[in-house]
């Protein structure tokens, strides 16, 4: 593997971890106390805040902040200027200790659309997919095509990003048991 490679007008504090073949795009400021996996691409004008966790083959497109408190597991999307926050209810003269921010996750193999906003606090299930523009106020189930304002799961998805038929065996192969969430189990 190659170590990352860094585009110069990338600001990568000391102190901040990148995992091998990690690339950063133009403009990217990295915090001491992030970790980034291997084989991620951190697009153009991103943020990653102290603490961040970004597993391994994640791919964050541009624009996207990523405040303390998000963890994103391996193999996560985020589209274009992605929306994460870490306080419910932010106050200028009375700012929030980070103690006291509120964790959110992102579960391993989910994708987050273009434009979408994830409040802080929640979970997105392993494999979900958030629609553009969706906002995600509560946690999603796995494997859950989520759309709208707030986003609402509106069908089962596969792995592969298809839609699950009735049977749950996807056109890939592989196949799947629903879950008393409203989500299913990849079998």
């Amino acid at each position: 593997m190659a170590p990352p490679r860094i585009h110069p007008t990338a600001c990568v504090e000391e102190g901040a971890l990148l995992g091998e073949d990690t690339v950063v795009w133009r403009h990217v400021h990295v915090m001491r106390g992030a970790r980034v996996g291997a084989r991620c691409v951190l697009g153009q004008g991103c943020f990653v805040g102290p603490g961040v966790s970004i597993g391994d083959a994640c791919r964050i497109q541009n624009h996207v902040s990523l405040f303390q408190g998000v963890t994103l597991e391996d193999e996560v999307f985020v589209g274009p200027s992605v929306v994460f926050t870490n306080v419910k209810r932010p106050r200028a003269a009375h700012p929030t200790p980070p103690e006291r921010f509120l964790p959110t996750l992102v579960r391993r193999g989910a994708s987050l659309g273009a434009n979408s906003t994830v409040i802080c606090g929640v979970t997105v299930g392993e494999g979900a997919l958030v629609g553009a523009g969706a906002l995600v106020s509560r946690d999603l189930p796995p494997f859950v095509l989520a759309i709208g304002q707030p986003a609402r799961p509106v069908r089962l998805v596969c792995a592969c990003g298809l839609d699950l038929p009735p049977g749950l065996r996807c056109s890939c192969g592989r196949c799947f048991e629903p879950l008393p969430s409203g989500g299913a189990r990849l079998l």
